[in-house]
């Protein structure tokens, strides 16, 4: 669980943040489109894993999905 901001006006700091990770999500995208194919896979790959955890709420130690305990 993530600490909650300390900002009074929390709606404002989220859609601020959302908007900031969704930003240097594009850019880190853009980014990536200019590697070689081998390296943008590889990257690619990286950003599914890290939106991934994100997403199910998983953090490290918590649950290792890798391992197809689903």
């Amino acid at each position: 669980m993530q600490p909650e901001p300390s900002s009074a006006d929390t709606t404002t700091v989220d859609a601020t943040s959302d908007e900031e990770a969704a930003a240097e999500l594009a850019a880190r995208l853009r980014s990536i489109e200019s590697l070689p194919l081998d390296q943008r896979a590889t990257a690619f790959g990286a950003v599914h894993d890290e939106l991934r955890t994100a997403l199910e709420g998983v953090g490290t130690g918590e649950a290792d999905v890798s391992s197809g305990g689903r």
